[in-house]
């Protein structure tokens, strides 16, 4: 396949920090590939590069002829005054009755949220909103769909899930992964990532490593490479091994990686302990908290302007409880945790709250921050150290955990990103000790290794737990039980998760609107109308071949031993390399073979 864009020794500094150094790769016809990296670390701006809104500094960038592309970054603008419609529509150049009769465009607009922007009911009515009055997520949202409806080459993203609930995450990843176009995204939302990314890009020290598959092949193929690091690296070598153990033991992993590199995953991960112990947790946040941590009886929440959002609600949360809350936007689950803090009062009921509670909250918004200090100040600000689990940790240590290096730490709060200025917030919520976190989505703005870093400070955090977000890896890797707020006035419990979640909005059929279900059926089409002898054929020739490698691996092996014996005899040396060379040739034909059956067959 050509390739669309290729960059040829592209480097690009802001001030003294190199972010690209002589950078060379490719974007393929039909590609789609998932960039992931620190923050600050360079994603942005090689996406920037990429699409052609940054001049590199050296290097060149080229593109095909004629190469139809749309970018939507996260500082992308609209045209004052315009209206969604305008914003939307404007590059299809179609009148009215074209694009509703258009089934593709209107399954863009209902999936992405469109038809309910700036509160209004339909389709139609929401296109006349002018722009001008949207929230953030909602332009950006608007930018988003404007991208979609357009027939392109090439889409580039950056945090296209941001602002988008569960349910728009996983529209979002079956329409991507049914176009024809090739696909650039950055993204810290593990689930999408490994969901619609046929090829992942880091992008790390001013270089873009790249790997084939998602999540779980970036995740396997970073934990083989850091058996070779050197001791500096031990800490990200066991944050390694443990997301992989997590990944194996949860549902069949979606991995590219055939069945002996998964065996060869499985032997090093095989004295890793589960990531938390619940039943110890548990017991020990009984000890901290006592038997009441924070209760709602016969609880009504409503909007400011009356609405009821969740009626008739008794809710306790018990030591130890993690739970996931989930929903569709303007459900209510941000006004419930806001009961649960006890910032406002259910408008009939109670709340009750145990004597020994202290509450962390993490809120969306980042106004909670003295700009007017260091970094390391602001977190000494709010102790200068905690027990975590069994372990004291200083606050300058737990900010390097969370990503802050020593010489970052003495930069003014002010100069922080967006990114770091959450990072920032949520250590000072840990810093004052609470024994029941709430967190509104916690992932917005961090990049994967905090996540890693997150999850594991909080796999040995003993207490109660309720976090709202849309990254659903993040829920089903931290939370043990599921509840989610459907709009019916009920606050629901659901065992399987957010599998069932989606499973129940899809019958739910909001009111006519195409369901998840219904867009899954239109995105997977092309797979069901598969030969089911070609299929059958391929699947059997993919377990021939994982034979063979086997085979071809005991033999490179005896060869290996074979030659250490003879390391007295040239002739026969000779002959043992010579066949040596042939095995390694032929194992390496059909480990090819098989990874291009196991593309056709995904």
């Amino acid at each position: 396949m050509a390739n669309l864009i290729n960059l040829e020794q592209v480097s690009k500094s802001f001030g003294i920090k190199p972010l690209l150094d002589s950078v060379s790769l490719g974007v393929e016809e039909g590609e789609r590939i998932g960039v992931v990296g620190l923050n600050g670390g360079g994603k942005t701006t090689m996406l920037e590069v990429l699409a052609g809104l940054e001049p590199p500094d050296s290097g060149r960038v080229s593109r095909v002829g004629g190469l139809r592309m749309a970018v939507v970054t996260q500082r992308g603008s609209l045209a004052p005054g315009a209206t969604v419609g305008e914003v939307v529509l404007g590059p299809l150049d179609v009148a009215h009755h074209e694009w509703a009769g258009d089934a593709r465009i209107r399954s863009i607009l209902t999936g992405i949220g469109i038809d309910n922007l700036g509160g209004a009911g339909g389709g139609e009515s929401a296109l006349d909103v002018k722009v001008d009055g949207l929230s953030g997520g909602e332009r950006r949202r608007v930018a988003l769909a404007a991208a979609l409806v357009q027939d392109l080459d090439l889409l580039v993203l950056d945090e296209p899930t941001n602002h988008l609930d569960v349910e728009g995450v996983q529209w979002l990843a079956e329409h991507l992964v049914s176009r024809r176009s090739a696909l650039v995204v950055v993204t810290h939302d593990r689930w999408f990532l490994d969901t619609v990314a046929n090829r992942t890009w880091e992008v790390v020290g001013g270089k873009v490593e790249s790997y084939e598959g998602g999540y779980n092949d970036w995740i396997f193929a970073r934990a083989e490479r850091s058996r070779q690091g050197d001791a500096s690296e031990e800490r990200r070598r066991n944050l390694a091994r443990k997301e992989l153990a997590w990944l194996r033991r949860g549902a069949p992993a979606r991995t590219s990686k055939p069945k002996y590199r998964i065996e060869a995953a499985e032997a090093l991960i095989a004295n890793v302990p589960p990531p938390r112990d619940s039943v110890a947790l548990a017991s020990f946040a009984q000890r901290r908290l006592g038997t009441v941590v924070v209760e709602l009886e016969d609880a009504r929440l409503e909007t400011p302007d009356g609405r009821v959002l969740v009626n008739d609600l008794t809710w306790r949360l018990a030591p130890g409880e993690r739970v996931g809350l989930v929903g569709v936007n303007g459900s209510g689950k941000t006004t419930l945790l806001r009961t649960l803090a006890g910032e406002i009062e259910p408008a009939s009921g109670k709340r009750i709250q145990g004597q020994t509670v202290r509450i962390g909250w993490l809120r969306q918004e980042l106004d909670d921050l003295p700009t007017d200090m260091r970094v390391l100040e602001a977190v000494k600000d709010v102790a200068e150290r905690i027990t975590l689990g069994d372990k004291e940790i200083s606050a300058g240590q737990l900010a390097e955990r969370l990503g802050f290096t020593p010489a970052r730490q003495r930069t003014p709060v002010g100069d922080l990103s967006g990114g770091e200025r959450r990072r920032l917030q949520l250590t000072r919520v840990l810093m004052a000790e609470p024994n029941v976190l709430l967190l509104d989505e916690p992932t917005n703005d961090l990049d994967i290794d905090t996540l890693q870093q997150l999850e594991d400070l909080l796999d040995g955090w003993a207490g109660t737990m309720v976090v709202i977000s849309h990254d659903r890896y993040l829920v089903e890797r931290i939370c043990d039980t599921t509840w989610a707020l459907f709009g019916d006035g009920k606050l629901t419990n659901l065992p399987r998760g957010i599998e069932e979640y989606l499973e129940r909005r899809a019958r739910m059929g909001d009111g006519g609107a195409p369901s998840v279900a219904s867009t899954a059926a239109g995105a997977s089409t092309a797979k069901k109308n598969r030969d089911g002898a070609a299929d059958r054929a391929a699947r059997k020739e993919l377990s021939r071949l994982e034979r063979s490698v086997a085979k071809l691996d005991d033999r490179e092996a005896r060869l290996h031993v074979q030659l250490a014996e003879a390391a007295t005899d040239p002739d026969r040396l000779q002959k043992l390399d010579a066949e040596l060379k042939q095995v390694i040739a032929e194992k390496e034909t059909t480990e090819e073979r098989w990874m291009e059956l196991a593309a056709e067959l995904e």
